[in-house]
């Protein structure tokens, strides 16, 4: 009979371990400026609010556009690009320089470089000094075999973050060994 307790409760304790490891957001893989590498991702349908620190619904949430620019980010480096897209369009400030840039980057993973590489400008264009975009904007170029120009955003890289940025050695290692992207 004890046995048969100590099964039956191994078993429960070890239900509820699971359920609550897969109720858990997960954190997205990667790093940078970018808040939004850090930041969990939920369920789809969902959205992680920074404030209550847990996944709520997204239709209907009250989180800024900071948080949803950040979790689109998250998305996207999780490889749920269309999602992090969504999320995008849900940004009431469309011009700004990171929700262009996190737009260029789901766009380009997505296959369509091109246009991509058409954000990833406009993002140059209201921040100059932002080096993601310009890392991005180099794999990019890499992507459509245009070495030269991925070396001319390396150098930007250079001019605002030195060759010890994360930024900087990620493009080059990309530059060096185009498989890397």
């Amino acid at each position: 009979m004890t046995t048969t307790i100590v099964r039956i409760a191994s078993l429960v304790l070890g239900g509820c371990i699971a359920a609550s490891m897969l109720s858990t957001p997960v954190f997205a893989v990667g790093g940078g400026s970018g808040g939004g590498a850090n930041t969990p991702t939920c369920k789809k349908g969902q959205i992680y609010d920074k404030r209550s620190k847990q996944c709520v619904k997204q239709q209907g949430a009250n989180v800024t556009d900071e948080n949803r620019t950040d979790y689109a980010y998250s998305l996207a480096k999780a490889g749920r690009y269309e999602e992090a897209l969504a999320i995008l369009d849900t940004v009431k400030d469309q011009n700004n320089a990171e929700v262009l840039n996190y737009r260029g980057y789901a766009t380009r993973k997505l296959g369509r470089t091109d246009e991509g590489i058409s954000y990833y400008l406009q993002s140059v264009k209201l921040d100059p000094q932002y080096a993601k975009v310009r890392e991005y904007l180099g794999e990019a170029y890499v992507v459509k075999g245009r070495i030269d120009l991925a070396k001319e955003q390396l150098n930007m890289i250079k001019a605002i973050c030195g060759t010890g940025c994360e930024e900087y050695q990620d493009l080059n290692a990309v530059i060096l060994d185009p498989s890397k992207i």
